[in-house]
């Protein structure tokens, strides 16, 4: 029994090493020839994994980006972290948090993966729901971050208000390191760290 015990668990391991090996090989070739120029036997030919176990591990190109995506949400998001820094009120590791979401340091390849899935939620239903899953997920922890800097009582319509502004400045500026790569926007970057601080500070408490 123990040694079945054990051979399911290798077996597991190594499926898993051969879907993370895929998935690393898929979002490269996604980045370098965009989605709709790399299909499964692409994929396969890169990766060394037949297509035949690629379409057992994932039913659609679709599913293996929307994996890709899930995995690389949870790396950016850190949300654990975000969680204990709020549960100890740490405000500066909050703030810190947010301003990991307006980063411009962060590879060229994240910013060409999140371009390609925007130039794909308009004609694409299954890019556009994968969107929709990213952008709820990161609007939670941010709407959460943001409460717990406010005042006490804030408007909960300007929390959402600036969570909006947030997620539309951090795509901006996602689209704008592909549009104008090698530039530095190390000045913008702080001036809408600036703006985010004086509309925390001045959040109108809720009547």
């Amino acid at each position: 029994m123990k040694l079945l015990h054990c051979t399911n668990a290798a077996r597991a391991t190594r499926a898993d090493a051969r879907r993370e090996h895929l998935l690393e090989t898929a979002r490269a070739l996604f980045v370098q020839r965009g989605f709709h120029s790399t299909g499964v036997a692409q994929i396969a030919a890169a990766s060394g994994v037949k297509v035949g176990q690629i379409y057992r591990d994932f039913q659609s190109k679709e599913d293996i980006i929307a994996a890709i995506v899930e995995r690389d949400i949870e790396g950016f998001l850190h949300e654990a972290c975000l969680a204990q820094a709020i549960d100890r009120g740490d405000r500066t590791a909050v703030r810190t948090w947010i301003t990991r979401l307006l980063a411009i340091d962060e590879p060229i390849e994240d910013c060409r993966m999140m371009t390609e899935i925007l130039a794909e939620i308009a004609r694409n239903d299954r890019m556009a729901e994968i969107n929709r899953r990213i952008e709820r997920r990161v609007r939670d922890s941010l709407t959460t971050a943001l409460a717990s800097l406010a005042p006490a009582h804030a408007d909960p319509a300007r929390l959402d208000l600036l969570a909006d502004f947030i997620m539309t400045i951090g795509t901006g500026l996602t689209c704008r390191r592909i549009a104008s790569e090698g530039g530095d926007a190390t000045a913008l970057h702080a001036k809408i760290e600036r703006i985010i601080d004086d509309e925390l500070a001045q959040l109108p408490v809720e009547a």
